[in-house]
């Protein structure tokens, strides 16, 4: 017994000493996804965190990580072996955020938006009240559902699936453990919701594609050169790395930055802006800041993004998150339910028109859907797109919001059509194009 209680603690000090040397550079990483994770799922999705650490953090490295959930003082903690513990905590209307490391309390804003949850007196997906059971003579549902099952069959891991034809609901399901009330991470999808505020703020006249000196920080060298179509492009010209296998800009901005937007905004200059692409997390959380600086108060910015947009629409079970700043988390976190997600692709179907207000102009969608320079036709204001034809058996026209493994709001203006899929796994592994076309096919074509 002596023997094999010694050889048990000789293997457990190997396995430490083998993450010590691979995993010890990135375990604050790895720590701060889990615990980041662990927590904003437990409390804005309301799940439950044995089964958030078997699936949401069940990938390698992230499923090293061991995590505790408080479920009275609202955080979760996570370590791998007892190193690099890292905590985010839960403030209601502002999520959960990241303590920085070997901090044990840090002053958070506590600050939180001023919602108005108003039920729309009208059917699902323009209101609140059930949706209206529609029947579509050219709809075959049976291949409708079979494109659904073949969706959701279980090497895809997809969560849920909402499809909106001609501006009615015409299916959805979920997986078990999920449903029309599950809030779920957009992840990227969260750029999609920014550039919607930025064409609020152009269609109110606070600013313009073409303005640059955005920041003073930039006033006085090159950088002030770049303007706002440059950072919705993503073509600023800035440095900036985009790699979440290994310490780089994105990961040290998501999970060790207190003020995300400062991390972009202190790159400096690797090329003329508007000369090449080059997709940039930092770059959205930069105009997360440049939105903020359009108002007075921090309470008015905060309250911006509901009254204007969220709220307006009716995706009230949305929440977008903060960092420690109080600055949204514009690249990557927010939560809402597909239904309310779905509702988002609606307003970009129907040309930024909603209940009868123009919430966005209709140049702006366009404008949205502009392929960006040099991203061979797949990228264009914070929407990717299918121009150049990524999906090759769906139509061009197709733009969608696109987030972490697999989260997507599809836009098919030549179906009439908004298809919402939340999974675990992305293209090609999850073959979009083929789900997207097994819809399709399923709709015959009317005069």
């Amino acid at each position: 017994m002596n023997k094999i209680f010694k050889i048990s603690l000789l293997l457990i000090l190997l396995a430490i000493i083998v993450v010590a040397v691979l995993y010890y550079p990135r375990l604050n990483l790895i720590t701060g996804f889990a615990a980041k994770n662990m927590c904003s799922c437990t409390f804005i999705s309301e799940r439950e965190p044995a089964n958030i650490a078997a699936t949401d953090n069940g990938f390698e490295p992230v499923s090293m990580a061991k995590s505790e959930v408080n479920a009275a003082e609202k955080y979760a903690s996570s370590e791998v072996f007892g190193l690099k513990e890292r905590t985010a905590v839960f403030i209601p209307g502002i999520g959960c955020t990241l303590v920085p490391e070997d901090v044990e309390n840090e002053e958070r804003t506590t600050l939180t938006p001023n919602r108005s949850r108003e039920k729309i007196a009208c059917p699902y997906p323009f209101g609140h009240e059930k949706a209206v059971d529609t029947t579509f003579s050219e709809v075959n549902y049976d291949r409708l559902e079979t494109a659904l099952d073949s969706a959701f069959a279980p090497r895809n891991l997809t969560r849920a699936v909402v499809v909106l034809y001609r501006d009615h609901l015409l299916a959805e399901r979920y997986s078990e453990g999920f449903s029309e009330d599950t809030k779920l991470l957009g992840w990227s999808m969260t750029k999609s919701i920014t550039s919607a505020l930025i064409g609020i703020l152009n269609r109110q006249g606070k600013v313009s594609l073409e303005q640059d000196h955005l920041f003073e920080e930039w006033n006085e060298d090159e950088r002030s050169a770049i303007t706002l179509n440059n950072l919705l492009h993503m073509n600023s010209g800035l440095a900036w790395e985009e790699d979440y296998t290994k310490i780089s800009d994105v990961t040290k901005m998501l999970f060790l930055s207190e003020d995300m937007s400062e991390v972009q905004l202190q790159k400096s200059l690797v090329g003329e802006p508007g000369s090449a692409w080059n997709y940039s997390s930092g770059t959205t959380n930069l105009l997360s800041a440049l939105i903020r600086d359009q108002f007075d108060t921090h309470q008015e910015y905060l309250d911006f993004w509901y009254s204007e947009l969220i709220d307006k629409i009716g995706m009230h079970s949305m929440v977008v998150e903060t960092d420690l700043a109080g600055n949204y988390v514009g690249s990557s976190y927010a939560w809402a339910t597909p239904r309310d997600w779905a509702r988002f692709g609606l307003l970009y179907l129907n040309k930024g028109e909603w209940n009868g207000e123009q919430v966005l102009e209709p140049s702006w969608i366009d404008y949205t859907v502009k392929p960006t320079p040099g991203s061979d036709g797949e990228y264009g204001a914070y929407f990717w797109l299918n121009a150049g034809g990524v999906y090759p058996n769906v139509p061009r026209d197709l733009f969608s919001a696109n987030g972490f493994q697999g989260q997507h709001v599809f836009v098919i203006p030549s179906n009439d059509l908004v298809v919402v899929r939340f999974g675990l796994k992305e293209h090609p592994d999850f073959n979009v194009d083929d789900f997207l076309n097994s819809i399709i096919s399923s709709i015959e074509k009317t005069q």
